[in-house]
């Protein structure tokens, strides 16, 4: 099935709705949508803005529309239509019959990058769910993600384009299913924050727009083998590697999955427990493509998403998470802007400029976060019993030691007094051991 999906000729259409009010422009949409669609392999025809002076029920695009997209398709050799936007069921059927092709909308495609993409249980069911909650209008569609293990490629037919039999009970009881393990994972996360909030290392989350290097910026951290490809949706569910930053012996750097603008809802729901990592971490590094025309409306769509999840809170949009921009790509940059926007970086502590790709101005966002680990650090006291080996080894991992005698404590017993400088934060993950 994928060998013939990769080939699938597709014309992309971006209606531009008079009215409507989108942070991205049309032309800069109609790349991002070009963009999802190579991610998953589609040969592109043609692809255009249609703008569209008022939305027809039955077909979104006015008549004449409609049958010149018919003729467009025709001589581009189409066999897909990709409708940047929401279709509604009759929509979508209607524009089928008209243009004698397969058409998706956004939120079909990106559910089914989402389904070829999905690499662990978790993401898996997430995916189902967030594609059974789409398709439970559409019954006319394709139910072969119902049949295989791994989505993708539903919308070009298969065994199951005929099985209209599929009810909406079944559905509903396997979204039903589908719920309750989901919440058993998060269970299992939650339990997996707390054991790293105990043993535990500070949690480094990389977030950003889809496409904006952190995949890339994660294996130059870490030295992992993470799909880095020019491809939106390269990460789909969390990768977590070990790192070593100065003055920190070891911290945990999360990669997530890339946020988007008109992310459906459906797909915000059921990957909640994904992103909910993104919530215990203790600092949130946002990379941002500084060199894409677009920066400055991704960032507000990853900010949007963020608080939404509860990152930043408050009247003044406060954030209780500390958030690092790494504005990545400065090896795409022309000398000029470069050096305006070094400039800025480097009078501001929460922004480093820097490029994934050869390095440069790596080291510096890894002495910051090292910093922000540290900050307000002091020194204690610790009396331990000589015993207490793991709670010695834990200090001696997690902090710097100044001093280290054994004494007998008030009562007699054998007592070893540790003093080290600590930060806050380790202060209060030791207290919990």
């Amino acid at each position: 099935m994928g060998e013939v999906a990769r080939g699938a000729r597709a014309v992309v259409l971006c209606p531009d709705i008079r009215g409507y009010r989108h942070q991205l422009p049309p032309a800069e949409r109609l790349e991002e949508i070009k963009g999802l669609a190579l991610a998953i392999g589609i040969e592109l025809a043609d692809a255009m803005v249609i703008p569209v002076r008022q939305v027809r029920a039955g077909t979104l695009f006015g008549t004449g529309q409609v049958e010149n997209l018919a003729t467009a398709c025709e001589l581009a050799g189409a066999e897909l239509v990709i409708i940047d936007g929401a279709l509604t069921p009759i929509q979508q059927r209607n524009l089928e019959t008209a243009w004698k092709r397969k058409v998706i909308d956004r939120t079909g495609l990106i559910l089914e990058i989402f389904g070829e993409r999905a690499a662990t249980a978790e993401g898996r069911l997430q995916v189902e769910l967030a594609h059974l909650d789409y398709q439970q209008s559409r019954l006319v569609r394709s139910w072969t993600h119902l049949e295989r293990q791994r989505g993708g490629f539903g919308f070009l037919g298969g065994p199951g384009e005929t099985q209209i039999e599929a009810d909406r009970r079944m559905i509903r009881g396997r979204m039903g299913r589908l719920r309750r393990d989901i919440e058993q994972v998060r269970k299992t996360r939650g339990l997996h924050r707390d054991r790293r909030t105990r043993a535990p290392w500070p949690v480094i989350a990389l977030v950003g727009y889809t496409n904006a290097g952190k995949s890339t910026l994660f294996n130059r951290l870490t030295g992992a083998d993470v799909m880095a490809e020019d491809l939106l949706f390269a990460t789909l569910d969390p990768t977590m590697r070990a790192i070593r930053l100065p003055g920190v012996d070891k911290a945990i750097l999360s990669d997530t999955v890339g946020f988007i603008s008109d992310l459906p809802t459906q797909l915000v729901a059921a990957f909640r427990a994904t992103l909910e990592e993104v919530t215990a971490a203790d600092i949130i590094v946002h990379v941002r493509d500084i060199a894409n025309p677009a920066s400055a409306a991704q960032k507000a769509e990853v900010l949007a998403i963020l608080t939404d999840l509860g990152v930043f809170e408050g009247e003044g949009g406060e954030s209780r998470i500390p958030v690092v921009e790494a504005w990545n790509k400065l090896d795409l940059l022309e000398s000029m802007p470069r050096e305006e926007l070094l400039e800025v970086a480097d009078n501001d502590p929460n922004v480093v400029a820097l490029s994934a790709l050869s390095g440069e101005g790596c080291d510096v966002l890894t002495e910051r976060l090292g910093a922000l680990l540290t900050e307000g650090a002091q020194t204690v006291p610790f009396d331990l019993s000589p015993a207490d080996g793991r709670r010695i080894a834990w200090l001696h991992a997690h902090a710097e030691i100044i001093a280290e005698d054994d004494m007998p404590s008030d009562d007699g017993e054998p007592l070893r007094r540790i003093v080290a400088r600590i930060s806050p934060a380790d202060l209060s993950r030791f207290r919990r051991l």
